[in-house]
């Protein structure tokens, strides 16, 4: 047993590496570690081998463990291979009067087992097609700092209507190989992984099984393109999320040029998601006056532990089948909209004069005179205003929807008065002028031909 003790200083590395030596002929790893919590302090840990990455617990756990044939959650199992070994600290915040810590590492002895072959969920859900798929893509188990099982967030994914999921742990990979009993002919289980930088946090959606994707960078490192084009190589989606979040290092620093979608609304609707979505729609505005290229909207709903609602917010995206691949097509090409539930429908087209018709995230490609009849058919949202939104602003407001919760409203436009359009569904407002709790809102249907074209 070997105890490791230092302080850190304010304006620490990110992150400081404490090598360990590992002899030929140890079985296991433990660690364990305390530091003085007061002040606000706060310290993360993780493991890296002698070639690279073995797992990351945060601030979750104060001891962790390794073998060949199991792991601590939030840790990979497999040999204890001799070399220089790194337990790596994160001083997330230090306060003034520095960190102090203290760190037990044990080694012992023993016969290496065998590492057991992952199991990962399949890639696809037969025999379901063409349809509106709900699903939650920004979930937290045990495996990094949330509190349920994987079974246990399946189990409220079906109860919360989901079709999809997608695991997304702190900074580790360490739970794809524990979702396959999770999944079923009803659910699909997406993998994937919360990038936690200092700098903000960026969901990786549906990536290759076993997928890594590391997080020890800042903005100002200029590394951060990479390691989106290796999630994009490996499969996945890069997303934002909660841009302007309010925890330390959670709000967005890197831009939006690498991003396929972003993360617009994160768990119950709060004013960060105000800002969020403002911010979104300002780019909206940017996009349809200049290239035409656009990045989607998700809701998701952050859940670590009880009482935070899986589901809450939810995605629902038009795809071709209920599989990985027509999933994240749907989702890249923003054909989708957000709810606060599986009650909430909604149905939203925009239709010129000569029939053609175009839906969300879609174009309808006809001159700027040409009349266009906006439509948004709505189950399931009792109370609520609905709003029309445009590159010019909320353009209508219609009155509260019937007790029963469905209702249709309609609007006339043009290309040359609307760029697009998109809806929202509010609840009653507090405050007079001051919108209301959001119910769902969609990606925007754009009118006319695209810039340049």
């Amino acid at each position: 047993m070997t105890t490791l003790r230092g302080t850190l200083a304010p304006g620490s590395p990110d992150y400081v590496y404490l090598p360990v030596e590992m002899p030929p002929g140890t079985g296991e790893l433990r660690v364990s570690y305390t530091y003085d919590r007061r002040s606000g302090n706060a310290l993360d840990i993780g493991l890296f081998d002698e070639r690279g990455f073995r797992g990351w617990s945060g601030g979750a756990r104060t001891e962790f463990s390794v073998r060949a044939d199991e792991a601590t959650p939030g840790y990979l199992p497999g040999p204890l291979n001799a070399g220089t070994w790194h337990i790596v600290l994160g001083p997330y915040t230090v306060a003034p009067e520095g960190l102090a810590y203290e760190v037990t590492v044990t080694l012992v002895p023993g016969e290496s087992g065998d590492t057991p072959a992952p199991v990962y969920p399949p890639s696809g859900v037969g025999g379901r097609g063409r349809g509106w798929y709900r699903g939650d893509c920004h979930l937290h188990s045990w495996h990094s700092d949330g509190r349920r099982t994987p079974g246990e967030i399946a189990a409220l994914a079906r109860a919360a209507g989901l079709d999809f999921v997608n695991s997304s742990e702190h900074n580790t990979n360490a739970s794809h190989a524990h979702w396959a009993d999770a999944a079923g002919e009803d659910l699909l289980v997406l993998l994937g992984e919360e990038v936690t930088t200092r700098n903000g946090h960026v969901l990786a959606v549906g990536t290759d099984p076993g997928t890594f994707v590391d997080w020890r960078y800042r903005a100002r490192d200029n590394r951060w393109g990479h390691f989106a084009r290796e999630i994009r190589r490996a499969g996945g989606l890069v997303v934002p999320a909660h841009p302007y979040g309010s925890c330390v290092g959670c709000s967005w620093k890197f831009g939006f040029a690498q991003a396929d979608a972003v993360e617009v609304w994160n768990g119950p609707w709060t004013p960060d998601d105000e800002t969020s979505l403002a911010t979104w729609d300002a780019r909206l505005v940017v996009s349809a006056r200049q290239d035409g290229s656009w990045l989607p909207a998700m809701g998701n709903s952050d859940a670590h532990r009880a009482p935070d609602v899986v589901g809450l917010p939810q995605t629902v995206v038009l795809a071709d089948s209920l599989s990985r691949d027509a999933v994240l097509a749907g989702l890249r090409a923003g054909r989708s909209y957000v709810a606060e539930s599986r009650h909430v429908n909604l149905a939203f087209t925009a239709t010129a004069d000569d029939g053609r018709r175009a839906g969300i995230g879609e174009r309808l490609a006809v001159p700027e005179d040409t009349p266009v009849t906006v439509r948004l058919e709505v189950s399931g949202a009792h109370r609520c205003t609905a709003r029309l939104v445009t590159d010019q602003g909320v353009l209508l407001t219609s009155g509260p929807l019937p007790v029963s919760g469905a209702g249709v409203v309609e609007w006339r436009t043009t290309p040359a008065r609307a760029a697009y359009v998109r809806a929202e569904l509010r609840h009653e407002a507090a405050l007079g002028p001051v919108p209301g709790t959001m119910a769902a809102f969609t990606n925007p249907v754009f009118l006319g031909r695209a810039a340049g074209a």
